[in-house]
């Protein structure tokens, strides 16, 4: 990981804004800020460091709580003047022990649906490791693999049915089925929605840079 720190544009304390960002979810998950050390420090370790401008020192952030950010990729924007970290975090963000710091919703006109999958396959994983009675997730692991592919055969067919029938509402709820019971099939064989994501990139094709001869 590099950066060009003296191109960076920070205010008269020698501060500037970083946000945090989930990388799995896309989710913001805080707002705090750097300094050059802070920065240097967080390049060198892949953890995310900050600014305390009430206590005036370096902070780790999650070095007390055990909520670190692992940092994945580090970003300017145009104006050379804000920092976007992207994480992986072993913990809530916010003090509170939410997960982020902007729970506090004031206005949605719809709720977001950007992470819902994650959602799903944290719910996924939870029923797994903590059965409940009477939960239809927990009955899908106690079958096992054949009750699954089962499903997962019965909801392909749904789906092509809807397609056929061209009816909207059907075939997105089927999708929806179909999708439900292919990420309990991933969790069973240990395959993640980053291992599809990483498939899908790996066949797109790669942009070309063209060049003025």
């Amino acid at each position: 990981m590099q950066m060009e720190i003296e191109a960076l544009l920070f205010d008269q304390n020698g501060l500037i804004p970083a946000i945090v960002q989930d990388e799995r979810t896309g989710e913001v998950l805080m707002l705090a800020y750097m300094n050059r050390e802070a920065i240097q420090k967080t390049i060198e370790t892949e953890e995310a460091w900050f600014y305390s401008r009430s206590r005036q020192e370096l902070w780790n952030k999650g070095a007390t709580s055990g909520n670190r950010q692992i940092v994945k990729r580090l970003s300017i924007d145009c104006d050379q003047d804000t920092i976007l970290l992207q994480v992986t975090p072993l913990g809530p963000a916010c003090h509170t022990g939410e997960t982020t710091c902007f729970y506090s919703t004031q206005f949605e006109k719809e709720s977001s649906v950007r992470s819902v999958v994650h959602e799903v396959v944290d719910e996924i994983k939870e029923r797994r490791a903590n059965p409940v009675e009477g939960s239809y997730t927990s009955y899908l692991f106690r079958e096992g693999v054949d009750k699954v592919l089962k499903k997962i055969g019965e909801e392909s067919t749904e789906v092509v049915i809807g397609a056929k029938n061209r009816d909207k509402d059907e075939l997105t709820n089927e999708i929806a089925d179909l999708t439900y019971h292919t990420l309990v099939l991933m969790e069973l064989l240990d395959v993640s929605v980053d291992d599809v994501k990483s498939i899908l990139r790996e066949r797109r094709p790669k942009k070309e840079v063209l060049r003025n001869e």
